[in-house]
């Protein structure tokens, strides 16, 4: 039996680094999955790959900052599998990181938008369905940004991550009387394509990696499996909370 039986998933940034690793893997475990990006030739094959290997999952198309995809990626869901279960707002953007008063309005406004607003409008979206399910689990990917090592973030990622982890325990808090969970992750550096973008300067990157008592980036699937663990029902007492998967960075 899986972790995931009988659950629906809603995935946003699935298609590909570790939506798609999530989208894989909570099919693997049982769960009926929609997932949702805004790169549609990778999600489709995302979605073929889940099928052949015998999963349930399909992909839409879904800008995060678009209420109304939101609503179209909800609706699918409940039209499809009959419910909603489970929401993992997975996207983000980074961008490099420059001074306060270098950023942009407008490169503030991106983020924040991915980031904080996206996270907004699918826990908006997905409430109804949820309750009308009779509960479930939300899990916000959030970032150690969000928590502290202040000194070495990029301000919009590190303010939007920030929001995220506030809106999660608001969420937690108003939503535990329609059964509804809501969990935030909060990854170190991970091996992803995103990541590297951000750090191209492989002097920049062992700096950051100099900050991590573990020595090393995390992988993946190690963040993967904290997510699968709040969105089941072993995390059935876990709300409000902040997962760090971080190699020790923020116990320095």
């Amino acid at each position: 039996m899986g972790k995931l039986d009988g659950k629906v998933a809603l995935i946003s940034g699935g298609a590909r680094g570790q939506g798609a690793a999530e989208a894989t893997t909570f099919a693997q475990e049982g769960a009926k999955v929609v997932f949702g990006d805004i790169l549609d030739d990778a999600g489709a094959q995302v979605e073929a790959d889940i099928r052949a290997a015998g999963g349930d999952a399909v992909y839409v198309h879904l800008d995060v900052t678009s209420e109304a995809d939101w609503r179209g990626a909800v609706q699918e869901a409940v039209s499809r599998f009959g419910q909603l279960n489970i929401l993992v707002n997975n996207a983000g953007i980074i961008i490099p990181r420059v001074p306060i008063e270098e950023r942009t309005g407008d490169e503030w406004d991106r983020v924040m938008g991915v980031n904080a607003k996206g996270v907004f409008l699918g826990t908006k979206c997905a409430i109804p369905a949820m309750r009308q399910a009779g509960g479930g689990s939300i899990v916000n990917i959030s970032s150690i940004a969000g928590i502290g090592q202040s000194l070495h973030q990029e301000p919009a990622y590190a303010a939007s991550k920030g929001a995220v982890r506030i809106f999660t325990k608001v969420t937690a808090s108003q939503h535990a009387k329609d059964k509804i969970r809501c969990n935030s992750v909060h990854p170190g550096p991970i091996d992803t394509e995103m990541l590297r973008s951000a750090m191209p300067d492989p002097q920049v990157l062992d700096q950051r990696l100099g900050r991590v008592p573990l020595g090393r980036m995390g992988v993946v699937e190690e963040i993967v499996a904290g997510v699968l663990f709040l969105a089941s029902d072993d995390a059935s007492y876990v709300t409000g909370a902040e997962l760090v998967i971080d190699g020790g960075a923020l116990a320095q």
